[in-house]
């Protein structure tokens, strides 16, 4: 089974980004959500688990005027492994990359 989490970082601030809302979604179906935490990290529940070769998203509230919405698609290769999406976040950009 496989786990996701995320870590949401303001680069302009150079600090987490807390109460940041986050959904992760497979199709239509929401899968879990909540806000980031004190440190700007999100772990969905155990029963959130991700499926193989299916295309899930990852969408952020960022309530920024730029930006209100980031949505990140990914598509997990593997569920024997555990899923990390971090953003990194400035007022007129963001990246993100596959952590560990």
């Amino acid at each position: 089974m496989s786990s996701f989490s995320t870590h949401v970082l303001d680069t302009t601030l150079g600090k987490p980004a807390a109460g940041v809302p986050v959904a992760l979604t497979r199709g239509d179906a929401v899968l879990a959500s909540g806000t980031t935490d004190d440190d700007g990290r999100w772990r969905a529940p155990d029963s959130a688990a991700l499926t193989a070769g299916v295309v899930h998203r990852v969408t952020f509230e960022t309530r920024s005027d730029f930006f209100p919405e980031v949505s990140i698609a990914f598509r997990p290769e593997t569920t024997d492994r555990h899923h990390h999406v971090p953003l990194l976040l400035s007022p007129y950009s963001y990246s993100t990359y596959l952590g560990s």
